[in-house]
Order: C-alpha cells, then sequence, then structure tokens
C-alpha cells in the first residue's frame, strides 16, 4: 500500500506543478477513460492508477478503485445496476475517476494487489483522495439489500466518500491531531 500511495502522491504533485489545478462542474460520462468502462486483462494497472490519479487531481475529484473482473457475476450485476441508474452512475462518475482493475486466472495483477488491504470478494472498491492518501476499502454487498443493489445505499457512498465530505474529515482529523 505504501507504493501504490507514493506513486499518488508523485502523479498528484507532478501534474499540479506541470499543468495547474483546474476544476469540473460537469463530467461528460459519454467520453470516460476505457479503464472507467471496463474491466480488461490486457491493461497495465499502475499506468492507469497514474492517468486516473492525474484526472482526478485535475478535476478535484476521488478515486474509486473498483477490483473485479468480466468473469465476476456480481460485477455485472452491479453495471446493470449502475445502467439502470443513470442518476446514480452520473453522481459516482461526477464525484469520482473509476479505476476498474481486473483480476483474473490469467491475470491476477499480483504485484498491484500487493499495495491495497485484502479483498474478500469481488467487486472490492477502494476510494483513495487524488494526492494518494487511501481512504476506504469497501465490500460492495454494504450496497445491497435483500441481495440487490440500491439506489439509496449506493447515492449515501457517494455523498459520504466524494472530496468535499472526505476533504472536510480529513481536515477536522489534522486540527485534532494538533
Amino acid at each position: 500500500m505504501k507504493y501504490f500511495s507514493l506513486i499518488l502522491l508523485t502523479v498528484f504533485s507532478f501534474s499540479l506543478f506541470a499543468k495547474g489545478a483546474s476544476t469540473t462542474s460537469s463530467i461528460n460520462t459519454d467520453v470516460l477513460p476505457l479503464y472507467s468502462k471496463v474491466y480488461d486483462d490486457t491493461r497495465d494497472p499502475f499506468e492507469d492508477a497514474l492517468a486516473a490519479i492525474d484526472l482526478a487531481s485535475k478535476t478535484n475529484r476521488n478515486v474509486l478503485i473498483e477490483i473485479g473482473g468480466t468473469w465476476c457475476t456480481w460485477c455485472h450485476k452491479m453495471d446493470a445496476f449502475l445502467e439502470k441508474n443513470p442518476d446514480v452512475y452520473q453522481a459516482l462518475h461526477q464525484e469520482f475517476v473509476v479505476l476498474k482493475v481486473s483480476v483474473s486466472d490469467s491475470n491476477e495483477n499480483e504485484a498491484f494487489m500487493k499495495g491495497l488491504p485484502p479483498v474478500l470478494g469481488y467487486p472490492h472498491m477502494y476510494v483513495s483522495t487524488s494526492k494518494g492518501k487511501m481512504l476506504l476499502s469497501k465490500d460492495t454487498a454494504e450496497l445491497q439489500e435483500n441481495g440487490e443493489y440500491v439506489k439509496p445505499n449506493w447515492l449515501a457512498f457517494i455523498a459520504q466518500w466524494k472530496p468535499s465530505s472526505t476533504n472536510a474529515s480529513l481536515s477536522q482529523t489534522a486540527s485534532q491531531g494538533q
């Protein structure tokens, strides 16, 4: 996890220095990066993570790392839920740069996964700030009720872990520690 955080922090620092921080108020979900749309065994998760962090820092979003694969039934159910609920899908991509990382029999992406807390089931999500601070490791079953993903749980998750909420929590934690 230290290696992953170091990569995220380095990319964030460089991107701020080289390009300056900018914001966007609306995310066009029609032009999302490929790493935000599909699990792909052939993609390099480190390269995609660098790109996701760079995009997150430019757009003032957090990064949501989604671990799963094309073989994963619950991953397909989650994608189907988001497709049927475009308001949730839009809110998710408005507040997060989604990075889908594939794990499969043909490519377990072991080096990348070593830098993250253990996964107990799939899909699994992590939330990181655009500065590389890991905030959350989450089992997506918590977004379900009676075996189905539900809108209120998703919207509460998005609201709790969006950048403005996490920045306020981090600031409060830092001031209490002084």
